[in-house]
């Protein structure tokens, strides 16, 4: 199986979301069938609905400082799938992911000869086992885990990781968690488990309350971050720097890798995932963090291209993102023209509401995904009163592109958001 035939075979699957199958039990047979690779190294897993993945890239850049053999497992990717599974900072190779899918596939084929299995694992059942057999064969010491959606029934849950992590919670896939913060909070806060080490980033009251009573259930005391730093002020290109203070240290005059105030939050947890790691035997100085928190980059989060004109790419794909993304783009003083698509169930809404009023124009366009909102949909949510003129559709993702430079003069800006996807994209586009 070479990688295209690899990656063939997992789209077979269908999409990641779509065909989504919430449980454990198959993810713990194929990988007892497998040899149980996630026995063989120490884990950390992130949970939240904003957040994680930035938290996740944090924490896996502060254990590079600490010079620590780990991996990086997060989702989804913007152009290659090999994006998603990082050894030690390097994308796990075309052929070593080809590799270990043919071993997932084989392995996954006979449990279902065999009636263990009643079906095929599913894509993201399949990429988490071929993510802990890739860190298993590297030998790392620790694996960074992603939550893939939710979390009680998340197959990255089966890893039953020693510590945990909980970003911030908000309304989002109420289809798969539930319809209030509680029940989301509810299906999330199930990560925590007896003997974890938990870090609970800012909350909701009601997504707080869930948290310790589970908490309370297991018998854990969680280490709780307010994200309350104190702000010193910020480079030019929206990098914080910003005094953080914990139980076991202060990290003074730290400047954010990651751009934006929201991060600052998202950091705060990273610290104290860091600290629970060293509390745990991994050597975590405080310099390593503060190094760590400096060097951390993630690819289509406040992302800067320089121009002209000069592009952002911004993977906000739900309202509480949209804010974020709405506090960063207040300090922009050049036009923006943002080039917006989304998936269906995203609050198309409010999330236009809250990024429309700060754009000089606005392209609508879809994308190469099965969920994502048609053109009539994304035109049925922009608000009214904006002027006509200043907004415009378009079916591809390379038309939109085209529109949105034209519409730009140089020393504007493009601001490309609401999908992670659409952001893998534009970028595929531009890089041809």
């Amino acid at each position: 199986m070479n990688f295209d035939e690899a990656v063939a075979y997992l789209l077979s699957l269908g999409h990641e979301v779509l065909t989504m199958k919430l449980g454990l039990a198959n993810i713990e047979r194929l990988l007892s069938a497998l040899g149980n690779p996630h026995h063989e190294f120490a884990a950390v897993q992130i949970a939240g609905t904003n957040g994680k993945g930035s938290t996740a890239v944090v924490l896996d850049s502060i254990c590079s400082a600490a010079k620590i053999e780990r991996g990086l497992y997060t989702s989804p990717h913007l152009i290659s799938i090999t994006e998603r599974i990082r050894i030690n900072g390097e994308q796990i190779s075309p052929a070593d992911f080809a590799r270990f899918t043919g071993i997932v596939k084989v392995t996954a084929e006979q449990l279902v000869a065999g009636g263990q299995l009643e079906s095929r694992p599913t894509f993201f059942e399949h990429l988490t086992a071929i993510a802990l057999l890739a860190f298993r064969e590297a030998g790392v010491k620790l694996a960074i885990l992603e939550t893939g959606l939710g979390g009680r029934l998340d197959a990255t849950t089966a890893v039953a990781a020693g510590v945990v992590g909980l970003t911030s919670i908000a309304e989002d896939h109420q289809e798969y968690l539930g319809e209030t913060i509680a029940e989301i909070a509810a299906e999330k806060a199930a990560i925590i488990h007896t003997g974890s080490d938990v870090v609970v980033g800012p909350q909701v009251p009601d997504a707080l309350r869930v948290i310790m009573r589970r908490c309370d259930t297991v018998g854990v005391k969680p280490t709780l971050v307010d994200g309350a730093a104190e702000i010193l002020g910020a480079s030019a290109d929206g990098r914080v720097r910003a005094n953080f203070k914990t139980t076991r240290a202060n990290y003074s005059n730290v400047q954010l890798g990651l751009r934006g105030r929201h991060q600052v939050a998202n950091v705060s947890v990273a610290i104290a995932l860091a600290e629970a790691l060293n509390a745990r035997g991994f050597p975590i100085s405080r310099e390593a963090i503060i190094k760590g928190v400096k060097a951390a980059a993630h690819a289509g989060r406040l992302e800067l291209q320089e121009g002209p004109p000069r592009i952002l790419f911004d993977g906000a794909h739900n309202p509480a993102a949209a804010r974020a993304l709405r506090d960063f783009l207040e300090l922009v003083t050049a036009p923006v023209t943002l080039v917006f698509g989304a998936m269906r169930d995203k609050g198309l809404k409010e999330m236009l509401e809250i990024l429309t009023p700060l754009a000089a124009n606005i392209v609508l366009t879809t994308f190469g995904n099965a969920r994502a909102a048609s053109l009539e949909m994304l035109s049925a949510a922009v608000p009214g009163g904006l002027p006509v003129e200043n907004i415009t559709q378009a079916d591809s993702v390379d038309a939109a592109m085209r529109e949105a430079l034209a519409r730009t003069d140089p020393d504007g800006m493009i601001c490309v958001t609401g999908s992670l996807y659409l952001v893998g994209e534009v970028k595929s586009f531009l890089s041809t």
